[in-house]
């Protein structure tokens, strides 16, 4: 997120990046590694399949605190390069892009009989660890993900954050409070794929189709509106300070296809042994 984009009232960022957490749990990524790691545990150890979105939650929040608190220390007086958020931003479009397609074709390909499950990058080259079956491991596998140039940066912002405060515990507050945005996320997530596997009936395909096209739809629709912000300059100072405001709703976007689903999944009768 550009810099200039950040709230100047205090109440604002750091109701901002509660969302940035919330948005950053709906990640494909995430999506896709929760659903594993779910699924593998549902049939062994079911009740800490409900927990895999929280536990990799953790582990993935630990490390953006850590980091935040670490280069706010060491950053002191330091300035990011122009042309670091130019290049993070083509990034991000290009990873969208990439993963709107993927997860709108695993809608469009399901057999009828099938729920769909999302699609990510990162997990295919997570091997075994996507097979975790100990909640430090789940942990650990979050923890893993957020190495990554996405999570680094967000970091990164609140590590500028405390810089400006001249303290590290801004930052650490702030990275905080994007953990507890994203544990609300994927702690949610991973309970509803765990009651989505204990189901195999139509209602429970059509709620996996739902979010599936919700998680193409605002991949591919973020990543056009960051490509009309670079290539529009009058579009991008338009955009200027309306980052909380985006940001709602994108969230609403998503929040609105989830509960669509949750109660789509919840009018189906659970299946017994």
């Amino acid at each position: 997120m550009p810099v200039h984009d950040l709230p100047t009232d205090s109440l604002a960022f750091v109701l901002l990046v509660f969302m940035l957490g919330l948005k950053h749990g709906f990640d494909a990524d995430h999506l896709a590694t929760i659903d594993g790691l779910t699924r593998y545990n549902a049939p062994i150890r079911p009740r800490l399949a409900r927990f895999c979105g929280s536990l990799f939650s953790i582990g993935h929040g630990a490390v953006v605190v850590a980091i935040a608190i670490g280069a706010s220390l060491l950053s002191r007086g330091w300035a990011a390069p122009e042309w670091l958020e130019s290049t993070g931003t083509w990034i991000s479009i290009g990873f969208l892009i990439l993963l709107g397609g993927l997860n709108l074709r695993a809608v469009c390909v399901a057999q009828p009989h099938e729920m769909v499950r999302p699609v990510g990058l990162k997990g295919r080259w997570a091997g075994r660890l996507g097979q975790a079956s100990q909640p430090g491991g789940v942990a650990l596998v979050g923890a893993l993900f957020a190495l990554s140039f996405d999570t680094v940066s967000q970091a990164a912002l609140f590590a500028m954050a405390g810089v400006q405060a001249g303290s590290w515990i801004p930052a650490a507050g702030l990275g905080l409070t994007f953990t507890g945005g994203m544990l609300l996320a994927d702690g949610a997530n991973g309970f509803w794929i765990a009651r989505l596997i204990a189901r195999a009936d139509a209602t429970a395909r059509i709620a996996s189709r739902v979010m599936g096209l919700a998680v193409a739809g605002v991949s591919l629709l973020v990543a056009a509106w960051s490509l009309a912000r670079l290539l529009a300059p009058s579009l991008d100072a338009w955009g200027e300070g309306k980052a909380l405001f985006f940001g709602l709703l994108v969230m609403a976007v998503v929040f609105a296809s989830f509960f669509i689903g949750v109660r789509l999944a919840r009018s189906a009768p659970m299946l017994t042994d």
